[in-house]
């Protein structure tokens, strides 16, 4: 009588796994359509930048290794140079912020908080690392009027990503079985 074969499937975390790589390339150009189309959610001449929420909700599903979110957030940064007014900065920006999530993403939070806190989180860092990299490149010295519409950008998108990937994150991460 032949054995019986039984295939295991293995689910692996980080982005040796195919689904997974392909999952943040599906994300990263949702990400840059959202981000060609909020034009007109400009505020004092900003715009939000919606990679940040699809780099986070792939980050939270996917959970890569710190340097692939490193790499994820350099792609975020790169593909942030389309139509911004202030270029390399993002690069920077968006990696710092990516590191930030996955960082995050350590702390043993429960988990239905744990999109609200590290979304919110995650887009502070990088936001306000955008303000000050800005601040020493681009607006030196900054006033604090744009200082404080900056800020306002900043904080406007942490809260608008938060509900974005808190609303997502559980109908697609049954969808990718984590």
């Amino acid at each position: 009588m032949a054995e019986k074969r039984v295939i295991n499937v293995v689910h692996q975390e980080g982005l040796k796994d195919l689904n997974n790589l392909l999952f943040v390339g599906v994300m990263m150009a949702v990400g840059v359509v959202l981000r060609l189309c909020a034009g007109f959610l400009a505020v004092a001449g900003m715009h939000p930048n919606f990679l940040i929420a699809t780099y986070c909700l792939s980050l939270l599903i996917v959970r890569p290794k710190l340097h692939e979110a490193a790499i994820i957030g350099l792609i975020s940064g790169c593909i942030s140079q389309i139509g911004t007014s202030m270029p390399w900065i993002n690069i920077l920006s968006e990696t710092i912020g990516a590191v930030a999530m996955a960082l995050l993403l350590m702390l043993p939070l429960p988990v239905l908080i744990r999109p609200i806190v590290t979304t919110f989180l995650t887009t502070l860092v990088s936001g306000f690392s955008f303000i000050g990299i800005a601040s020493c490149t681009y607006v030196s010295p900054m006033s604090a009027a744009i200082f404080g519409q900056m800020s306002m950008v900043a904080l406007v998108t942490a809260v608008l990503n938060c509900v974005i990937v808190t609303i997502l994150s559980i109908p697609v991460s049954r969808v990718m079985n984590k």
